[in-house]
């Protein structure tokens, strides 16, 4: 999303933004305006900045609530974030493979996949670092041989490359979407059709800094294929194949079908959320129901092509039995 004409540049001191207001954002809050750019603030962080007079309007101070108008110039240097500290941390990991070149795990829900401000420790990336002795010297601070990501509440296989050789080569294949990626999925509602593609682009949400949409001015291109696997009462369960990697790509995509994931927080739709058997499903999984199975790619040292599995987590196969179960006694 990019509704404003901007300049950017590093430096040591941080980012310096030019921002120029359209006739669009005419009449806006200042805080409001900048929360919806990609500059990615808070509005906490916005006021803050501003109250600073690091953020000025027509270069001078001003007041978070004040009005832009049409031509306004906007501008600021956000100070450089502060460095984390990266420690190794003896978490309990499920590794699915490892060799010299790579190490696949299974990634369980509620673990932040790198360290992040909020998340500082307990990440997948402390835990690696301390089973990987030499795992910090890759891909910077912050994200030691991570070539692609999954979200907190999403479970299921990654791969880490171990030396550099191997990032370049896995980052490779993810950017050119050679890698072969399988999830399973619990959405709400009833799909007509046993199969599908979504190729809807995906852009920052206009108004919510937090959320991804497909309802956005400046979108990137997002394809996923579906396949119906299993129906029950009001949720269907899909085997998902994103053919791009977008941010939140998959929830994005059945949200905007108006099918979002069994307990998504961020797309999940308040409606029909006091049905009974969405309500017992919610709870006994307590997360969006996504789970990353399978992930093939060409090994980055052999030049072989693997394949990796990971079996449905223990509160996901509750929630199918639990589902199954009753298709089973409303039959007898």
């Amino acid at each position: 999303m990019a509704h404003f004409k901007s300049q950017a540049s590093e430096g040591e001191k941080g980012k310096s933004f030019s921002l120029r207001i359209l006739e669009r954002e005419q009449g806006k809050r200042l805080d409001q305006f900048l929360t919806g750019t990609e500059l990615n603030l808070s509005r906490s962080q916005v006021k803050k900045l501003i109250e600073k007079e690091i953020i000025l309007l027509n270069g001078k101070p001003t007041k978070p609530s004040a009005r832009v108008r049409t031509g306004d110039q906007v501008s600021g240097t956000l100070p450089s974030p502060r460095p984390l500290s990266l420690e190794p941390e003896p978490l309990p990991l499920t590794i699915l493979h490892e060799d010299p070149s790579i190490v696949v795990v299974d990634k369980p829900p509620g673990m932040v996949v790198h360290p992040a401000p909020g998340n500082p420790s307990g990440t997948l990336v402390n835990a690696l670092i301390y089973h990987c002795k030499d795992l910090a010297k890759i891909n910077g601070v912050s994200r030691p041989g991570i070539a692609h990501r999954l979200d907190k509440e999403t479970s299921g296989v990654m791969v880490v490359a171990k030396n550099e050789e191997a990032y370049h080569q896995l980052t490779k294949q993810f950017k050119n979407r050679t890698v072969e990626k399988v999830y399973l999925a619990l959405a709400r509602g009833k799909f007509r059709q046993e199969e599908g593609w979504i190729d809807w682009a995906i852009g920052r949400h206009p108004s919510e800094r937090k959320r991804m949409s497909t309802r956005t001015r400046r979108g990137r291109p997002a394809v996923t294929r579906w396949r119906v696997i299993e129906r029950f009462d009001g949720l269907t369960l899909l085997e998902i194949f994103p053919k791009t990697g977008r941010t939140h790509q998959i929830r994005v995509h059945l949200s905007a079908m108006g099918h979002p994931l069994l307990g998504d927080p961020l797309y999940g739709k308040k409606r029909g959320s006091q049905d009974p058997v969405l309500k017992e499903c919610s709870r006994r999984l307590n997360r969006q129901a996504l789970h990353a199975y399978r992930l093939g790619f060409v090994h980055p040292r052999t030049g072989e092509g693997v394949e990796f599995i990971s079996p449905i987590p223990q509160d996901m196969k509750e929630v199918l039995e639990w589902l199954r179960s009753r298709i089973t006694n409303n039959s007898q």
